[in-house]
């Protein structure tokens, strides 16, 4: 099954400085359509990217305090990723790899 995705990362300041910008990806024509609730084991998870996918958007669980870091195979350095705050990520690949501190119960990943 594919789906029409459209994704975009909206900024937006208020207070002291106002400033909106919208910065739109391609529309992908052939996305999956997939929204996936996962649970971590400690170290490093390898995550299958479905067919079709042009982006990630990792949403961890409210409240997280487990320490996630992305990468693109087990071995490498990777980037921390913020905790509660989620994350796009535009792919080329088929797997990446999500190495977490501890288990993780409840991330969401929701590929477009």
């Amino acid at each position: 099954m594919a789906v029409v995705s459209n994704r975009q990362v909206l900024i937006s300041w208020t207070g002291d400085v106002e400033y909106t910008q919208e910065f739109d990806a391609a529309v992908n024509n052939a996305g999956p359509g997939d929204n996936h609730l996962l649970n971590l084991s400690s170290g490093a998870n390898t995550i299958t990217v479905p067919t079709g996918t042009k982006a990630v958007t990792i949403i961890p669980p409210t409240g997280n305090t487990v320490v996630m870091t992305l990468k693109g195979i087990a071995g490498d350095t990777g980037i921390a990723l913020q905790l509660t705050d989620p994350s796009s990520i535009a792919l080329t690949s088929t797997t990446f790899v999500l190495n977490a501190a501890s288990a993780l119960t409840g991330l969401r990943l929701i590929y477009s």
